[in-house]
């Protein structure tokens, strides 16, 4: 599998709850931090979800 640089970009304040725990779950949780993962279905699902949030790019 390949792994993705997981960014993210905005703030979860004034988000739904799903929203804020992905973000953790992702191993995010503040402006600027990154996570470098494996591509599989479960992480690019928890993507999606939070796409407005984050920063995807090719690792």
């Amino acid at each position: 599998m390949a792994k993705i640089k997981i960014t993210q970009v905005k703030s979860t304040i004034d988000r739904p709850k799903d929203q804020k725990a992905t973000i953790v779950a992702l191993g995010l949780g503040r402006i600027s931090k990154s996570v470098v993962v494996e591509n599989t279905p479960q992480i690019a699902g928890m993507v999606n979800k939070v796409n407005h949030l984050v920063k995807v790019e090719e690792a």
